[in-house]
């Protein structure tokens, strides 16, 4: 069932693959379809500060494929390894990201 508006969070059959603080990397990805991973964090590493709870998974849900609830993580990375000019070396970027767009670093 397509859902559109409506509370996206799912029960999660597996446990969470990355803690807070873990070090991943976003796959270097370029589907022919739908995705939700900005193409200026895909293949840069980052850590894990949190994940958000399993959501239905965009990707799979957009093209009908069903929701594949998936973990949620919140992901940071150094905004000058993103390519932003950044004057200030601390800056950071943070993205939303699904379990299947991540892996160990």
């Amino acid at each position: 069932m397509l859902h559109r508006g409506g509370p996206t969070e799912r029960e999660s059959k597996t446990p969470a693959r990355f803690a807070p603080g873990y070090r991943i990397r976003t796959r270097m990805i370029h589907p022919p379809t739908h995705t939700r991973l900005p193409g200026y964090v895909r293949g840069m590493s980052a850590s894990s500060s949190g994940f958000l709870g399993c959501h239905v998974f965009p990707d799979s849900n957009a093209t009908g494929a069903g929701e594949n609830p998936q973990w949620l993580y919140t992901v940071i990375f150094d905004a000058a390894s993103c390519g932003a000019e950044a004057s200030d070396p601390d800056l950071k970027i943070s993205v939303d990201a699904w379990q299947p767009y991540l892996e160990p670093a």
